[in-house]
């Protein structure tokens, strides 16, 4: 009796961490940001502007475009963990070159929500991005 209570305890734990591995391995998807979006961005300096983002995903590696009145045309780079995204370009600010960084988080509904800066935090806003058309 005593070998079967042992077992069945031995055969819990093995399934219980199946379980957890699998709920972490669930957690840790990258998700999927392939295509045209449009971004809301709010700050101080130009208020709120829609710059449109289409987005390349290779994995976790992103490649893409940026289009915008404010800051022009720019081909991006970047990354994207789990639900965590990140991508960069460089923009003409008054003939200086500026890095541009978008760092935001996709939730269930394919929503991104987070913040943005350029040249390193001379300026500073936030953002939501919804896929274009939907």
């Amino acid at each position: 009796m005593k070998f079967n209570i042992i077992r069945v305890h031995g055969m819990l734990a093995v399934a219980i961490t199946i379980a957890i591995a699998g709920a972490v391995e669930a957690s840790a998807q990258t998700a999927d940001v392939v295509g045209a979006w449009i971004f809301t961005v709010t700050t101080d300096a130009s208020g709120t502007t829609m710059p449109a983002v289409t987005l390349e995903q290779d994995g976790e590696k992103l490649t893409g475009r940026y289009s915008s009145g404010n800051l022009g045309e720019a081909n991006l780079t970047g990354s994207v963990n789990g639900s965590e995204i990140t991508f960069t370009f460089s923009a003409d600010l008054l003939g200086q070159l500026a890095p541009v960084t978008y760092t935001g988080t996709v939730d269930e509904e394919a929503e991104i929500t987070g913040t943005m800066n350029i040249a390193g935090g001379l300026v500073t806003g936030t953002f939501t991005a919804v896929r274009s058309g939907g």
